[in-house]
């Protein structure tokens, strides 16, 4: 009889800010592992940008993936250098390709939200 094999699924923990203040805490330690885990991912997700349908890498990517989980630890996580060098991966992950087009000044409207944190 086969078993069903569980997913894995990659997930950022939702916690109160002040349980994650000290970076020695095993809280800290966990949310830091699952945000560089799904930097990975969204950096995978945007590699079949050119393969799958734009919208989708786009929505995928950016809507669930950046917007949803990214941006919430980027906006919890204090200015300064660990949220530049955060923000820096981010970026990185980013295809070139999509911004080759854009006017001066202007954003795709899924990165609204994290340039407006850029600018903060």
């Amino acid at each position: 009889r086969k078993q069903k094999m569980k997913p894995y699924v990659t997930f950022l923990l939702l916690s109160v800010s002040s349980t994650v203040e000290d970076k020695s805490s095993l809280c800290s330690k966990f949310q830091e592992r699952r945000f560089w885990s799904a930097v990975k991912l969204l950096s995978n997700v945007l590699l079949w940008d050119g393969i799958v349908q734009e919208d989708t890498v786009r929505d995928l990517g950016l809507s669930k993936l950046l917007n949803r989980y990214l941006l919430l630890k980027l906006l919890n996580t204090p200015p300064g250098p660990d949220n530049i060098e955060k923000c820096k991966k981010v970026v990185a992950c980013l295809p070139e390709r999509w911004f080759q087009d854009l006017k001066s000044g202007s954003a795709l409207p899924e990165l609204v939200n994290f340039c407006q944190h850029l600018l903060r």
